[in-house]
């Protein structure tokens, strides 16, 4: 049996006209992971909670490496986290990662993502959270999606923005040793419907969904 028979999430893609999210083998890690070091945002701007991806290779590419082997090694249909490479003319540009808690009973989802640097301002971040939003929404049957984003990532929020978010609160949280404000932002699936688009397509979810709560699973693992 090949691998995808016992891990059917390796069969996995979310594919548009400009690129496609596909659940990584080692491979396609081991090739995101170069993207990283290759520069996610201008120096001294933090985008994430911390700083993961500021340290010297081989450590950051090992730290890419661990972070998506986790997801694979943590994951249950109570809880889990799914990590979508981003794939465009045939490269890795990317990373999108969409997670839930209770997805079974809330229908809720939050993302997350980073966009290489050198293939940033081309319309890629706006593409890859669409293509995401459609797995959610129209793949697992979501209600509700949300994100949140520094207040000065202007990127970020313009991406949600454009997509029919809206603003949700803020929380105070630690930006690496310092206190800063995120913004949250919430999008419905009334919403995502008004914008909904019929030009993504998903490959290979059916054997997958009870992986993600979506539908009933045997799983022995708590």
């Amino acid at each position: 049996m090949a691998l995808v028979d016992h891990w059917p999430l390796f069969g996995l893609c979310v594919r548009t006209p400009r690129l496609e999210l596909r659940y990584p083998d080692d491979d396609l890690v081991a090739e995101v992971a170069e993207v990283a070091v290759q520069g996610i945002h201008e120096p001294g701007f933090r985008p994430f909670l911390s700083a993961w991806d500021e340290v010297p290779p081989p450590h950051q590419q090992r730290n890419t490496l661990q972070h998506l082997w986790s997801m694979r090694g943590s994951w249950s249909p109570t809880s889990w986290k799914c990590g979508l490479v981003v794939v465009a003319h045939g490269q890795a540009i990317g990373l999108q990662t969409v997670l839930a808690k209770s997805f079974a009973t809330r229908r809720t989802v939050k993302t997350g993502s980073w966009l290489g640097q050198a293939h940033q301002g081309r319309g890629y971040g706006t593409e890859m959270r669409a293509a995401v939003l459609h797995l959610a929404f129209s793949g697992l049957d979501a209600i509700r999606a949300e994100s949140g984003a520094w207040h000065d990532n202007a990127a970020s929020l313009a991406v949600s923005r454009r997509l029919g978010y809206v603003e949700n609160g803020d929380e105070w949280l630690l930006r690496g040793d310092e206190p800063d404000r995120e913004i949250r932002l919430v999008l419905t699936r009334e919403r995502w419907a008004q914008r909904r688009r019929h030009d993504i397509e998903l490959v290979g979810l059916e054997p997958c969904l009870p992986f993600f709560g979506a539908a009933e699973a045997d799983w022995l693992l708590p």
